[in-house]
């Protein structure tokens, strides 16, 4: 559990510094993954003070270039596999678990996976990685209302989380496949084991 007042001081240098970093669409969506954060650890039983850093610090490496990103990537993340540079969409995921860890002294692991996986999701997944992986999908501010239903009326059923997840992965891959983008092997790896939770 999170100390309150540690929480309240981390979440305005936070804020204060994604203001000033991000365009204020991403901002405006950073606030919501945070609310939606915060609204699937309530229902879940999680760590609420946990949820909101997390939702809140999710995107804060997308203000960088590509180039920025590969730089740091190359520099201080070597872990990041070869097909994850497939699509720059989805580097600023490892970068941002950097910067909370490097410029925001959070240390805290469980923060910083869930942070690092958020884009691509990976085998084994926490159910904390999964709320907020589904915080940045169904967040109400900027993201498509009827999706955001669906996904919420999933997590109402028994294995309701990994039927919300595997929904998400499922209209990821359609969207990828309709645009002829390559698709890490790390997301495949992950609809499968999720199909095979659902289908148990």
């Amino acid at each position: 559990m999170i100390n309150m007042a540690y929480t309240e001081n981390k979440i305005e240098e936070i804020q204060n510094w994604l203001k000033e970093n991000l365009y204020e669409e991403r901002y405006i969506h950073s606030i919501g993954v945070m609310e939606a954060a915060v609204e699937l650890a309530q229902m879940f039983n999680m760590d609420v003070e946990k949820a909101r850093i997390t939702g809140l610090l999710h995107d804060a490496a997308k203000c960088f270039s590509n180039e920025k990103l590969l730089e740091i990537i190359h520099e201080h993340i070597p872990e990041v596999q070869d097909c994850e540079l497939l699509n720059y969409k989805t580097l600023h995921a490892p970068v941002s678990a950097y910067l909370a860890k490097e410029k925001f002294g959070i240390n805290d692991k469980e923060i910083l996976d869930a942070i690092r996986w958020h884009t691509l999701g990976r085998c084994g997944m926490s159910d904390f990685e999964k709320i907020i992986f589904l915080a940045d999908k169904i967040e109400a501010r900027t993201r498509e209302e009827e999706f955001r239903n669906q996904c919420l009326e999933l997590l109402k059923e028994d294995n309701g989380l990994n039927k919300a997840m595997f929904k998400c992965f499922e209209a990821t891959i359609k969207s990828l496949v309709d645009r002829r983008l390559a698709i890490c092997h790390i997301t495949i790896d992950v609809y499968n084991e999720l199909l095979a939770e659902i289908e148990k």
